[in-house]
C-alpha cells in the first residue's frame, strides 16, 4: 500500500451513494456492467475514508477480477450450486484461509489448509456454510457438495471469506448459497467468489484491517450508483 492516497473523483461519488455501515472505513468495489453469465469479468477498486463523514479514497486498482458462471444475481434469487456471485454489501470472515505458507503482514488470523478442512455447502447439513475440519482420510456425510479446502491449491493459495449466508444461516431447499470467498485467479469463472491474480488478492488481504470494519460491496455500474 502506498504511504499516501490520491483521491478518486469517481470513486468517490460512487461510494458516497452505497449502502455502507457507518462504521466501516474500508470497503472493496466489485462492479460490472452487466448480470449477463456470457460475461463473468468485473472491475475491482479498493476504497478506504477516515470517518463516516469523509470522502472515499481508492487506494488499490481499480483491477479486473472473475466472478461466477452465472455472474451476479441477488441473495433473493440465489440458490445453492447456481454458481453466482451474489449482489449485495458484506463482510469478511473473522481468519484467512490458505494452502500456501503465512504470507505476513496480515491484521487477520492466519489458518494454512490442511488435509481434512472442508467448506461445507451441503443444505441440509448441519454445519452448512462453515468451515469444518475431520480427521485426514475422512469423507464427511456432506462431501459429496462440499469443498475439500487443501485440495483447491490454484483457487486458495489464500483466501477471504465474505459473509454471505454465514450469520444467520439459511439452510434447506431456498438455501441461497455458500462458501463465497475472495480468492485467486482461475482464468475461468468461479463457483460463485471473486477472483484475483495472486500479489493482488495480497495486497488487498493485508490491507484488509478488522479495526476499520472492512465491507465488500458487489453489484452492476447501475446498482452501485443507485446505492
Amino acid at each position: 500500500m502506498t504511504a499516501a492516497f490520491a483521491v478518486c473523483s469517481v470513486g468517490e461519488a460512487r461510494a458516497a451513494r452505497l449502502s455502507i455501515p457507518p462504521s466501516a472505513r474500508q470497503l472493496v468495489v466489485v462492479s460490472s456492467p452487466t448480470t449477463d453469465p456470457s460475461n463473468y469479468l468485473a472491475t475491482l477498486g479498493v476504497y478506504q475514508r477516515d470517518d463516516m463523514h469523509a470522502p472515499w479514497r481508492r487506494v488499490l486498482g481499480p483491477w479486473p477480477s472473475e466472478t461466477g458462471s452465472g455472474h451476479l444475481l441477488t441473495g433473493a434469487q440465489r440458490r445453492e450450486g447456481d454458481h453466482a456471485t451474489p449482489i449485495g454489501v458484506y463482510s469478511f470472515g473473522a481468519t484467512i484461509y490458505g494452502n500456501k505458507p503465512d504470507p505476513g503482514a496480515l491484521h487477520y488470523p492466519y489458518h494454512r489448509l490442511v488435509c481434512g478442512d472442508w467448506w461445507d455447502e451441503d443444505p441440509y447439513s448441519f454445519e452448512y456454510s462453515r468451515f469444518v475440519h475431520v480427521p485426514c482420510g475422512t469423507t464427511p456425510s456432506f462431501a459429496a457438495w462440499s469443498e475439500p479446502l487443501w485440495t483447491e491449491t490454484l483457487a486458495y493459495p489464500y483466501l477471504a471469506v465474505i459473509d454471505f449466508n454465514t450469520d444467520p444461516v439459511t439452510s434447506g431447499a431456498n438455501a441461497p448459497g455458500s462458501g463465497i470467498f475472495l480468492h485467486g485467479w482461475m482464468s475461468a469463472p468461479t463457483e460463485g467468489c471473486v477472483a484475483l491474480p495472486v500479489s493482488r488478492l495480497l495486497a488487498v488481504l493485508r490491507w484488509l484491517r478488522p479495526s476499520l470494519h472492512p465491507m465488500i460491496e458487489i453489484g452492476t455500474d447501475a446498482e452501485l450508483a443507485r446505492l
